[in-house]
């Protein structure tokens, strides 16, 4: 049987790359979702696939960047499932740029990378104690490595959500809720695509990481038994 059957999961970013690949993983487990992203009909289209395995999926599109919609994105789930047990944060926003750029790059990065994920387990929290559940941050290589030029506030965005996640995780995890960060390399996702137009780069995306192998690996993680947990996962292309 399996360990998220009947679960409820809360996915952000659902709507394509990593946040999709884990949606559709779940449903195949049987889990219930709540899907959340910004563009409707992309969701949709997610969704359904979703809903070809397993019963009991919702979507929520809006822009999170304001905090009424991830408070209202809280309340749907609390409403719509009675709780939830798989809080999944894959939203995400890649800007590149020189130091000398606008300060509103780093706000934009800041806002939809750090906060909303921040806000959202916040609302989320009451009820993830109370299932014991998990929760999972969606980070990448750059919240790890030092930053480069051009990467400054990306990278400024990815440390911070990575210190969210290690002071959630102090905070939580006497109380029965783990907390897993997953840096993944590049993996083959829209959002690659623009970091590589950024770059000035050809795009394969057959170079890279897939998005169904990040979410394999997160799904063998979130199945462990309560005697294990893995608090921080790097996914690398086998290919470098």
């Amino acid at each position: 049987m399996s360990t998220f059957r009947g679960t409820v999961a809360v996915v952000t970013g659902a709507s394509g790359g990593i946040g999709e690949a884990l949606s559709i993983a779940l449903a195949r487990e049987g889990a219930r979702l709540l899907l959340a992203g910004r563009s409707a009909e992309r969701l949709e289209i997610v969704a359904e696939h979703a809903r070809d395995l397993s019963p009991g999926v919702e979507t929520f599109a809006a822009d999170l960047a304001e905090d009424g919609r991830v408070e209202a994105l809280a309340d749907r789930a609390l409403a719509a499932f009675g709780g939830v047990d798989v809080l999944i944060h894959s939203i995400g926003l890649f800007l590149g740029g020189a130091f000398e750029s606008p300060v509103e790059i780093l706000d934009r990065q800041y806002r939809i990378n750090t906060r909303v994920p921040y806000l959202l387990t916040q609302k989320l929290l009451p009820s993830l104690i109370a299932r014991q559940g998990q929760v999972v941050f969606v980070n990448s290589s750059a919240g790890l490595h030092p930053a480069r030029a051009g990467w400054v506030a990306y990278s400024a965005s990815k440390h911070a959500l990575r210190a969210v996640a290690d002071g959630l995780r102090d905070e939580v995890n006497k109380k029965g809720v783990r907390v897993l960060t997953v840096f993944p390399g590049r993996t083959a996702t829209p959002m690659q695509e623009e970091v590589h137009r950024y770059e000035e780069r050809d795009y394969d995306p057959e170079r890279f990481l897939q998005p169904r192998d990040v979410a394999a690996t997160v799904l063998n993680a979130l199945a462990l038994p309560r005697t294990a947990e893995v608090t921080d996962l790097q996914i690398r292309p086998m290919r470098g």
